[in-house]
């Protein structure tokens, strides 16, 4: 098994639907979701990308089509190099894309983190739950319209409750992103700031 000079050459002549990508770093390719499984496989088993590295998304923002577009990061431990593989949601409303996980079975906890923060499903994911929030979370924190701040949501545990005395919480991380002061260099010592204090302010103020 070995990589080619050109993969993505070799790929276009295999699977004609598969185009060029924009890319100011590395190689990248679109590809139809349906042909997702069968074009990652040639990938890995053909083209020596063996190792898939990240999957992770795009939220175009509401009002664009398509919406989402799933992104994956492939490394070849053959030739060293990287190619990313793009893919459009089949549906704005209900986005969806082909599990790969037969593929990588390190796509398992990949996909779950999309559909946790973006509402991605996986078709033929062997258990697509939500990875970092908790079950019957209602938000997709990492879409377009999921402000900064977070939104303030009833904590489910019971025990939480009881032990912070906190009914809600600005989920899942008030105020972020956090950024260093300008100068501060040594940051296990720096005090982070966050980019927006909204929430932080409305709690401060006097009912």
């Amino acid at each position: 098994m070995s990589a080619p000079a050109d993969a993505t050459t070799a790929l276009k002549a295999r699977f004609p639907q598969v185009t060029d990508r924009a890319s100011l770093d590395h190689p990248a390719v679109n590809v139809p979701a349906a042909d997702l499984p069968v074009v990652l496989q040639y990938l890995r088993d053909e083209v020596a990308f063996d190792l898939l590295a990240d999957v992770t998304a795009i939220d175009w923002a509401e009002g664009v089509s398509p919406r989402f577009t799933a992104v994956y990061h492939l490394f070849s431990t053959v030739s060293h190099a990287y190619l990313r593989v793009a893919a459009n949601c089949v549906s704005d409303e209900a986005p969806e894309v082909p599990s790969v996980t037969a593929l990588w079975p390190g796509a398992n906890w990949h996909e779950r983190e999309v559909y946790d923060m973006f509402g991605i499903k996986f078709a033929g994911h062997p258990d697509l739950r939500r990875i970092l929030m908790w079950d019957g979370y209602p938000h997709f924190p990492l879409r377009k319209e999921f402000p900064l701040a977070g939104i303030e949501t009833p904590l489910p545990d019971p025990d939480i409750v009881a032990e912070t005395g906190a009914k809600a919480i600005a989920a899942p991380m008030m105020g972020g992103p956090f950024v260093a002061a300008p100068g501060e260099i040594n940051l296990t010592e720096a005090e982070p700031r966050a980019k927006d204090e909204s929430w932080s302010e409305r709690k401060e103020k006097p009912e």
